[in-house]
């Protein structure tokens, strides 16, 4: 059984795209399973459905406003880095809605609903594929995994959603009592839980480096120490589980294939660029073809 487990890591999702893409058109990769989380999420449906281009599109076409429908920042860039400031009027006008969080990611929910139809939602519910999504419960304190063959569209669709939403930047959702948020909160890189349905082999695409050499830049304001913070907590999650996963993976007897990033990407993965994003898709297609000559050779060796 082999599996395919997509990181989050927000607008690095483009790089993702393009790695799954040369797996599935190139090496003619067959799953079983496809799990992500936060963006991960996000492309697995799609990538289930074979239908790369229509992603593709969106993840090369994407904005803050695709995203926000009250982004609770201001982007600014400086020397080529983009970094982000407090959008006061936008924060205020939340909290005086009674919202808990600084903005509003209710476009993205949007985005979700009209780029997956309920016909493609039937086609992959009835097919041999698992999609299966990762979520934050925060009420009880536990990471859930959400699979396809268990809701209706708008269920399912509204999970997708949950799995992306990077509080307290974007909605927290409440379903059944609950108040839910963005899995990599909980688990960044879900090997372990693919290898626990059953995956013998899983080709694991880590938005991140292998090696970290990476000082960021000092905090301008509250929201980038925020980021700054969180990025610092999720890395080490994600370190966590690749562990975990790799823990996993030999008392199982499977095999994890790895595709990290091969550069730093960007340092804050919330401001989506169409112009960067869609040399991220290329430059992960291109790995992925370059990662797969260097395995070749070994093999030959």
């Amino acid at each position: 059984m082999r599996a395919m487990v997509i990181s989050g890591g927000g607008s690095k999702g483009a790089f993702a795209g393009g790695v799954a893409q040369y797996l599935i058109e190139k090496k003619q990769h067959s799953y079983d399973l496809l799990l992500g989380t936060s963006t991960g999420s996000l492309l697995i449906s799609h990538l289930g459905l074979k239908k790369i281009d229509k992603i593709r599109n969106i993840y090369t076409s994407v904005t803050q406003d695709s995203i926000f429908s009250n982004c609770p920042f201001t982007i600014e860039r400086k020397y080529g880095i983009a970094t982000i400031g407090i959008n006061h009027r936008n924060v205020l006008k939340n909290f005086l809605k009674g919202r808990k969080t600084f903005g509003e990611s209710l476009n993205l929910l949007n985005l979700i609903r009209n780029s997956i139809t309920e016909v493609e939602f039937d086609e992959l519910k009835k097919g041999p594929l698992d999609i299966v999504v990762t979520v934050s419960n925060l009420t009880l304190n536990r990471v859930e995994y959400k699979s396809i063959n268990d809701f209706d569209y708008d269920s399912f669709c509204e999970w997708i959603w949950i799995s992306c939403n990077y509080i307290p930047f974007m909605s927290l959702v409440r379903n059944k009592g609950s108040e839910y948020a963005d899995g990599g909160l909980g688990c960044m890189v879900p090997i372990e839980e693919a290898i626990k349905r059953g995956a013998t082999e899983v080709d694991a695409i880590i938005l991140h480096t292998e090696v970290s050499h990476l000082n960021r830049m000092p905090s301008r304001n509250a929201f980038s120490l925020l980021t700054n913070m969180f990025a610092f907590m999720l890395d080490r999650i994600e370190e966590h589980n690749i562990k975990i996963g790799k823990f996993t993976a030999n008392h199982h007897n499977a095999i994890i294939n790895f595709y990290y990033t091969p550069t730093v990407l960007t340092t804050n993965s919330l401001v989506f660029d169409k112009k960067e994003m869609t040399k991220w898709w290329k430059s992960g297609y291109l790995y992925g073809e370059s990662r797969s000559e260097q395995s070749s050779e070994l093999e030959l060796n």
